[in-house]
């Protein structure tokens, strides 16, 4: 399989993904997408990414949470359940942890929020290009500098001088 195939197939996982946010997302059909095993698409996607698939939808999740609770009228407790979460204190403790603040403060406003953006796998290589070079010998030639007077005074130790 060609490394562009493998991309493809990472990207229609990632966006099965997307699509299934607001649901339990099954990992096997995920991975499906990627014509791999739920333990492949897992690894690879965790040595491309930098983060675990788990990571990367919580932190999906808590920023798609943050934007509806700073521009909508939903209540915290809704919020926290749209996205997956079984009651509004664990909800809490994972937003304060992602975005600094608490739900209830972003409800308040004026809060800055912290943003995780959707991923779009790109595929780009470089090198493995042949290069025509040419070795060249060197000439050897020593360079010398004149020696140094001695110093008059042999406890003087400044810049130069000395041990």
């Amino acid at each position: 399989m060609a490394a562009t195939d493998w991309i493809t197939g990472l990207q229609r996982s990632i966006d099965y993904i997307e699509d299934h946010l607001l649901e339990d997302i099954d990992y096997e059909a995920a991975a499906a997408q990627s014509f791999s095993s739920s333990f492949h698409f897992q690894r690879i996607f965790s040595i491309l990414c930098g983060y675990t698939l788990g990571e990367y939808i919580r932190n999906r999740r808590l920023s798609l949470a943050g934007t509806e609770l700073a521009s909508g009228d939903i209540k915290v407790i809704d919020t926290a359940l749209k996205y997956g979460y079984e009651s509004p204190d664990s909800f809490a403790r994972a937003f304060q942890r992602f975005h600094g603040v608490l739900p209830s403060q972003v409800k308040a406003g004026g809060c800055r929020l912290r943003s995780f953006s959707r991923l779009v796998l790109k595929f780009s290589m470089e090198g493995g290009t042949n290069m025509n070079y040419r070795g060249c010998e060197a000439s050897h030639r020593r360079l010398s500098r004149p020696a140094e007077p001695a110093d008059p005074d042999p406890d003087r130790m400044d810049a130069g001088h000395g041990l």
